[in-house]
């Protein structure tokens, strides 16, 4: 048991660091409303993978390949919530843009996160993670393959995502130090509006490759 948790541990530390749609929205949103924000949106990632460890314990996974409807409607959501994510942060860019008075650059600190902020941010994890498909493929593809035979299937799913979960929140804690130092560095306006803007065109592409892409 020991060496197959090993070595899940070892692959899921490089998929969880690789680059990708839920480490975007926590840097994104520690560089705006600081380490509040974005601890909020990684728990909300961590909330869904949880969800998604649970349903793959007892099972619930297997009906997004089972199903094809399942998949689809899922898919579909997922894209369609994206998109609405992306939009939403291409308004927000403008907004802010038309709302930016001419002052001197540097005098604008990372904008502290309120509770309906941290709310918010909260939401978007949980929602990104949930309407995404394949990160309940991920974890129905993957973790079977790190079950040692003769292992209690439940407890041991729910232990390699114990592992997954630690190491998620260690690798979201370090994105989000680094991402609200760096926003309180660098406080020009600028700076925030081509984040947004980066950020909006970076969620309508994922939402676009969700919406186009069949199952894996």
């Amino acid at each position: 048991m020991l060496t197959a948790a090993l070595a899940f541990a070892g692959v899921a530390a490089i998929i969880n660091v690789t680059p990708g749609l839920d480490t975007l929205l926590v840097l994104r949103t520690s560089v705006a409303h600081g380490r509040d924000g974005g601890f909020a949106a990684a728990l909300g990632i961590l909330t869904g993978c949880l969800a998604w460890g649970m349903a793959t314990a007892i099972g619930l996974t297997a009906l997004l390949t089972a199903s094809h409807l399942a998949y689809d409607a899922l898919r579909i959501g997922g894209a369609v919530y994206l998109a609405w994510l992306g939009g939403t942060a291409l308004w927000r860019a403008r907004r802010r843009a038309e709302k930016e008075p001419a002052r001197a650059q540097g005098d604008e600190s990372a904008e502290p996160a309120a509770p309906r902020d941290r709310w918010a941010a909260f939401r978007a994890g949980l929602g990104t993670n949930l309407l995404n498909p394949k990160a309940g493929l991920f974890y129905m593809s993957l973790i079977p393959q790190f079950i040692p035979a003769g292992a209690p299937v439940f407890g041991t799913t729910l232990l390699l995502t114990a592992i997954d979960l630690v190491e998620l929140a260690l690798w979201y804690w370090i994105v989000t130090y680094a991402a609200a130092a760096l926003g309180e560095r660098i406080r020009r306006p600028a700076f925030r509006r081509r984040l947004e803007q980066l950020s909006g065109v970076a969620f309508l592409g994922f939402a676009a490759n969700l919406a186009v892409h069949d199952r894996a």
